[in-house]
């Protein structure tokens, strides 16, 4: 039987007006509302007058910059510590179903709760890790007050939190891998790192493209974690697109706010669709 006949296109019809409702007219209106000024019970039309000021206004833009560096600096370090991790976590020691639950902890925990814990951890006076310091002799460091190293501060939070996702999903590739592979590897006179470059790096690409893309993704709409943590400050030292939406929604401009959130998916589009198509291409057939 024709396969044309066995099955009718509307069957598409459910999921696409699914679609239409929650993605296609959302975002459409969206779009429409980012140019104007507008409340809840008029509006008026001006054009791209929210975008110019989005990116004129240092304390509007300089979240753009602020969200790739996060962004770039969270994937990196979740794409490095998490397969380095899942490599130990894969080798023959006995404690490692332990310590797979010990790393994949933080993850349980809710964000802000975490946020609030580090940002008593980084208290510049009373805080755990400044006491650690001053006992070893460190002058106490001002973790999330000092614009220089705030953002930083953040990223290593999420970066704690997160990586335990990505050591799951290398473990996921490493065990899939054939052990007939290393086994040839060894018997050819391999140690363990030219085994970890031509067998578990190569083998391991779509884990490692599924860490790079959801981590790259999460560091772009990041929001709660640095809200708890910092609230964009100190200034506007670690103010994302995300924060920037809130606190102009907050503050009665609206068109701003949906500006900024067109802004953030354009953003979004731009860097993780190009780089999803990049990373599928050097995948190992």
């Amino acid at each position: 039987m024709d396969n044309k006949k066995m099955y009718s296109g509307w069957f598409l019809v459910p999921a696409l007006t699914i679609f239409t409702l929650f993605f296609i007219v959302p975002m459409v209106v969206s779009l429409f509302f980012s140019m104007t000024v507008w409340n809840f019970t008029d509006f008026k039309f001006v054009g791209l007058d929210n975008f110019k000021m989005f990116f004129t206004e240092k304390s509007l833009n300089i979240s753009i910059k602020n969200t790739l560096i996060y962004a770039v600096l969270t994937c990196g370090l979740k794409v490095v510590l998490g397969i380095l991790i899942a490599v130990f976590l894969t080798s023959a020691i006995k404690t490692k179903n332990i310590l797979r639950s010990i790393v994949f902890f933080p993850n349980l925990v809710s964000t802000i709760a975490v946020g609030i814990t580090f940002s008593a951890l980084m208290h510049p006076s009373k805080g755990l890790f400044n006491k650690v310091l001053e006992n070893i002799g460190v002058p106490a460091i001002d973790w999330l007050g000092n614009i220089q190293i705030a953002l930083f501060s953040v990223v290593g939070t999420d970066v704690w939190k997160g990586v335990g996702v990505a050591t799951v999903i290398y473990i996921a590739g490493i065990q899939s891998i054939d052990k007939t592979f290393y086994e040839a590897a060894s018997i050819d006179g391999a140690n363990s790192w030219k085994q970890f470059l031509n067998i578990t790096l190569p083998l391991c690409r779509p884990a490692m493209n599924s860490v790079i893309i959801l981590a790259f993704i999460g560091g772009m709409r990041t929001f709660d974690l640095i809200w708890a943590m910092t609230g964009g400050g100190p200034g506007f030292a670690t103010d994302v697109v995300a924060s920037i939406v809130y606190k102009q929604y907050a503050a009665g401009f609206y068109g701003l706010s949906t500006a900024g959130n067109v802004v953030m998916f354009i953003l979004i589009a731009v860097f993780a669709f190009p780089l999803q198509r990049y990373l599928l291409s050097k995948e190992v057939n």
